[in-house]
């Protein structure tokens, strides 16, 4: 079983000492990404966050030639329940059709105090 990093120069640098993402056996573990742009900007309302963070994740996977339609999990770690309905809006125009399986849970408080964070784990 070998393990490969990887970081990605189009996203922002990690918050602490962990890779974007890992690879190991045909998949790709996704880090938790949150809704920070390469400026380090945190867009306010959580249809911006959930669009910035979903689009980070497509970026990570378009950097090892992979595309959403690869994800088979998301676990998404949300500030608030009542923001499901608006998420789940937003998630459905990244993920259109053969939805990867997935969990949603809400949780006390997430890194810089975003509203939102999402990990994937996508097949190569």
């Amino acid at each position: 079983m070998k393990k490969i990093p990887f970081n990605s120069e189009n996203l922002p640098g990690a918050l602490g000492p962990y890779s974007h993402a890992v690879i190991c056996n045909g998949l790709l573990y996704s880090s938790g990404q949150i809704p920070l742009n390469k400026d380090g900007v945190i867009p306010n309302s959580i249809e911006e966050q959930t669009k910035q963070v979903l689009g980070n994740i497509e970026q990570l996977l378009i950097d090892n030639n992979l595309s959403l339609d690869n994800v088979i999990k998301t676990t998404l770690f949300i500030k608030d329940m009542n923001d499901f309905d608006k998420i789940n809006e937003i998630y459905e125009c990244f993920f259109s059709s053969n939805y990867p399986a997935r969990s949603c849970v809400e949780v006390a408080r997430l890194p810089k105090d975003v509203l939102i964070e999402i990990e994937v784990v996508a097949v190569i």
